[in-house]
């Protein structure tokens, strides 16, 4: 008998391949507490019906490609659908933008000035 895995929709972006992530959890036998076990499988989506975040059962089948194993055998639960506001300052009122007051920078024509004043002064000086 083929085996059933119930695991979450990770990723759907290949063409008729989903990923999904099984969650086991499993008791440690020393120390007898639980911990989960996470595992991926890709599986065959022959319809492409199984989105992100959607609840599936995968069964074992034959070697579909070098990583496909399974194939979807039913969807259980749907991805709820997330509220996004696209435009979400449609409301708010703008503020006026203020120029922003950067310390101004060293030009080349400054540098060219400076060099003329200590000129000027150093002529000044000789007479």
């Amino acid at each position: 008998m083929a085996r059933l895995l119930t695991g979450r929709v990770l990723s759907s972006s290949p063409d008729k391949t989903i990923v999904i992530s099984v969650v086991k959890r499993k008791t440690h036998p020393i120390y007898k507490k639980q911990y989960a076990v996470k595992a991926k499988f890709m599986a065959h989506d022959e319809k492409n019906e199984a989105s992100v975040g959607d609840l599936v059962v995968i069964r074992e089948s034959r070697p579909l490609s070098a990583r496909k194993r399974f194939v979807l055998y039913k969807i259980i639960e749907k991805a709820r659908v997330a509220f996004r506001e696209t435009d979400a300052t449609a409301d708010m009122p703008q503020e006026p933008k203020v120029p922003s007051q950067k310390p101004k920078a060293a030009s080349g024509k400054l540098s060219a000035s400076s060099s003329q004043l200590s000129a000027k002064v150093t002529e000044g000086s000789v007479t």
